[in-house]
């Protein structure tokens, strides 16, 4: 009877190995939109969790504590929406404003380049070859011979071709909407879903991780145990972390915005403070609204240098002091893991992987620490 070798058959886990991991990277980029709807939804339910436990310790059963829970955060994220609407729609009516603005700084920007250009002109092109230099001698006039010579017969002018205009369908606004909505169909029917999902997560959590328990025995159910413990636990500090930072920033911004009298400080303060969150692009996303908001307001330099020295200043103290404090001791991925998560994430994800990327590989990082055989890739990509 033929027994396969070691070396065999560590060549084909091998390849089996290659052959899962490549089906599932293939699934998570075909499946995106379930799976970013699934984990934003066990997020959000993490992050409910203690609010959950809190009324349940006021005798309120589970189903209840869940309801009221998710309806609280609804009604918070409604009201926080409702105030920078307000704020959007006073904005929008400065539009002119900023249209005028913008097509001022174009223009000048224009007027400049062309006067470069001529500066450059004038000294790369030598004097007799510019305009108003005195004109070159005239070529005598050609004889009769020559003009005989270069003479030729008149073409034939061709027949005029009849003019046929093609007259566009008209389309309705109804066929408008529905083909510029067609393609977020899908993403607005998932996100549909992410309310109930974090409901049913939260009012069924004990049925759901008492059923997946009962499927291991022994040391296998208190390592399962442990590892959903260690993700849920890294995933609320990592949300929690991120959202007081990011109030951190925005009172900081509102001050310095208010101090300078920038416009509509209230809804750009937040803006800037959540945007300088996201890795890498943080600090010139964070640049965008308040320098937006100052265009029909000042012309003074001064302000604008004021706006991007303090942006830049609160985006590195929170980068390099506070979210080491925050976030960076619960998540412990070394600087190269880190980078690597937002890479892979953002090419499978998109913009939307960028903000997943840490908190996914984090959490795989705590299923790695808390099982027995997969700890030595959880130090690697420890830090």
């Amino acid at each position: 009877m033929y027994t396969p070798t070691a070396p065999m058959q560590r060549s084909v886990r091998t390849g089996l190995g290659i052959l899962a991991t490549t089906g599932a990277v293939a699934l998570l980029y075909y499946g995106r939109i379930f799976f970013i709807t699934v984990t934003i939804a066990a997020m959000i339910a993490f992050l409910l969790e203690p609010l959950v436990e809190l009324f349940m310790k006021l005798r309120l059963p589970r189903g209840l504590a869940s309801f009221l829970a998710c309806s609280i955060s609804l009604l918070a994220l409604y009201l926080m929406g409702l105030g920078l609407y307000s704020e959007g729609q006073l904005m929008v009516e400065d539009l002119p404003a900023y249209s005028a603005r913008l097509n001022e700084l174009v223009d000048d920007a224009a007027a400049r380049a062309d006067r470069v250009e001529q500066e450059v002109y004038r000294t790369l092109v030598p004097r007799r070859f510019q305009e108003g230099a005195e004109p070159a001698p005239p070529a005598p006039p050609p004889n009769a011979a020559t003009r005989a010579k270069k003479k030729k017969p008149d073409p034939l002018e061709p027949p005029p071709i009849q003019e046929v205009r093609v007259r566009p369908e008209s389309t309705s606004l109804v066929n408008y909407l529905y083909n510029y909505l067609s393609s977020y169909y899908s993403v607005f029917l998932m996100a549909s879903f992410v309310p109930f999902l974090v409901y049913f997560i939260l009012s069924w959590r004990d049925h759901i991780r008492s059923r997946l328990l009962v499927m291991f025995e022994g040391d296998a159910r208190y390592t399962i145990a442990k590892a959903l413990d260690g993700v849920a636990d890294m995933v609320r500090a990592y949300v929690v972390g991120n959202f007081l930072l990011g109030m951190l920033l925005s009172v900081a911004s509102a001050l310095i915005f208010a101090l300078v009298k920038l416009p509509y400080w209230i809804l750009v303060a937040p803006l800037s403070g959540f945007l300088s969150l996201i890795p890498y692009i943080g600090l010139p996303l964070a640049l965008i609204p308040p320098l937006i908001a100052a265009l029909p307001a000042t012309r003074q330099p001064a302000v604008y240098v004021v706006l991007v020295a303090s942006v830049a200043i609160l985006h590195l103290l929170a980068l390099n002091l506070l979210y080491p404090k925050f976030v960076g001791s619960r998540v412990h991925l070394n600087p190269l893991v880190g980078t690597l998560a937002l890479m892979f994430w953002g090419m499978l994800w998109g913009g939307i992987g960028l903000l997943l990327a840490i908190p996914v590989t984090a959490a795989l990082k705590a299923i790695c620490d808390n099982v027995s055989g997969l700890r030595p890739y959880g130090r690697l990509l420890g830090d």
